[in-house]
């Protein structure tokens, strides 16, 4: 048989569950109340740091939620966003041709217009 050992205490490495173990910690620490083995951290004050727990899970959960609406936005976005590059970009295209001698017209309708010549990339062999 083996030996037992003294126990490895394994800490939530998760936000909620962590917030979830503070609760249930803060609550015995609360009924144990004069008596709680917790009263004698030096550096540490569960009256201080235990209210904090409540709305601390209470902002996670809504950051959660939150993250959850952004994702079904993005989804929604991500459906018409091909779209609507299309239709700039063929904008674009047919702006251009019809402003051939005066590109600097295309920036009446937003378009930025970059007439600077471009750089010739160094030959490097």
């Amino acid at each position: 048989m083996g030996t037992r050992t003294s126990g490895r205490i394994v800490l939530p490495k998760n936000p909620a569950e962590l917030l979830d173990l503070a609760t249930k910690i803060y609550k015995k620490h609360q009924i144990d109340g004069e008596n709680s083995p917790l009263k004698a951290q030096q550096d540490f004050n569960w009256s201080v740091e235990g209210p904090k727990v409540a709305p601390c899970k209470s902002n996670h959960e809504k950051a959660e939620e939150a993250a959850k609406q952004a994702e079904q936005l993005y989804r929604q976005r991500d459906i018409d966003l091909p779209a609507v590059k299309a239709i700039v970009q063929n904008s674009a295209q047919v702006l251009k041709s019809i402003y051939a001698k005066n590109p600097k017209v295309l920036g009446e309708y937003g378009f930025v217009v970059d007439d600077s010549k471009m750089a010739k990339k160094p030959n490097i062999e």
